[in-house]
């Protein structure tokens, strides 16, 4: 977990990112931290079962993650979720064979992160996407 270069990796590899517990809100952190990464490029899939087939910022919205069409290419899962959730997170996205998922500041439940590590993930923890991105681009 946060292995030394993965937070490199992980945002220069990528080009498309599920975001796991997306909020259409505005003063949402995870609205926000779509809205920065979007702005740099990515590609950013929506994915919360309140917003299931809707369209946002032109991308479709999924309930699940194995609801999205392997062909999207997800490099990773961004999540937003509270800790208590946090193992259901992870167990959609070992079904949906993703590789790498990346848990946001201050979630709690850092066993489902170690169990998605376990399973073959990589994993970053306790970090921000959009903090992360902005000290790779300042480097």
């Amino acid at each position: 977990m946060n292995e030394s270069g993965l937070i490199r990796d992980l945002l220069s590899s990528t080009r498309t990112i599920a975001v796991f517990g997306y909020s259409a809100r505005p003063d949402r952190p995870s609205n926000s931290v779509s809205r920065t990464l979007r702005g740099h490029g990515y590609r950013v899939i929506p994915v919360n079962p309140a917003l299931r087939g809707a369209v946002v910022e032109g991308e479709r919205s999924y309930e699940r993650l194995v609801d999205i069409p392997k062909e999207a290419n997800v490099g990773f899962v961004d999540v937003f979720r509270r800790g208590e959730y946090l193992d259901a997170v992870v167990d959609d996205a070992i079904a949906a064979g993703i590789t790498a998922m990346w848990f946001q500041l201050d979630l709690g439940n850092v066993a489902a992160a170690e169990r998605a590590e376990a399973a073959g993930m990589r994993v970053v923890w306790d970090r921000c996407t959009a903090i992360e991105l902005g000290r790779l681009r300042r480097t």
